[in-house]
């Protein structure tokens, strides 16, 4: 057992039999009253994000989780397959431990998998990715009806909005935390 004084930014904690991972603390010392330490953390699993005050001293349970680089080979049914870049293995992670991250998932993409006693627990992608246009309706001089954006699917089979100069064929980058078109790659 591990006491506050340990809490960091990334360390995971298990409370309640779930884990959350620390995304900010802070230790406090009033001036009257016991120090204690607040924390901001989010469920590994939901991504709610909550935040928890503890007594300085307090004992905590730290998880250990691993954090690897993999690369992204194929769908398989209902799992993906992934590639550990240090030693070659391939693991099967299920599409519900995947999410939406499906959406922007190419073959030999590099992602960062988290797993926890051997479970995946999350699949993390860069900040933004690079997606071709594979249909786009064309955009006509003039029209502005829709604040200037249209409705694309990417490769993946995504649909975002992009503007109306973007036409079939066009790279574009993409954040893959909200889906919006961040510009077109040349």
């Amino acid at each position: 057992m591990a006491s506050t004084a340990d809490i960091k930014n990334g360390v995971v904690l298990s409370i309640d039999g779930q884990l959350w991972s620390v995304i900010e603390f802070q230790h406090v010392k009033p001036g009257k009253g016991g120090a204690f330490v607040r924390t901001k953390m989010k469920n590994v699993m939901t991504g709610k994000v909550v935040d928890k005050t503890y007594n300085a001293g307090a004992k905590i349970d730290v998880q250990n989780v691993d954090r690897r680089d993999f690369t992204y080979l194929y769908a398989d049914g209902e799992s993906f397959v992934f590639m550990d870049m240090a030693d070659y293995d391939q693991i099967n992670v299920p599409a519900t431990v995947v999410g939406e991250t499906a959406n922007f998932l190419l073959e030999n993409q590099q992602v960062t998998i988290a797993t926890h006693d051997g479970n995946p627990l999350y699949v993390e992608l860069p900040a933004s990715v690079v997606l071709e246009i594979t249909y786009t309706e064309p955009g006509l001089q003039g029209d502005r009806s829709s604040a200037g954006t249209k409705t694309a699917t990417v490769e993946t089979g995504y649909e975002i909005q992009v503007p109306l100069f973007v036409e079939n064929g066009t790279k574009v980058k993409v954040d893959t935390r909200t889906g919006d078109y961040l510009g077109r790659i040349s």
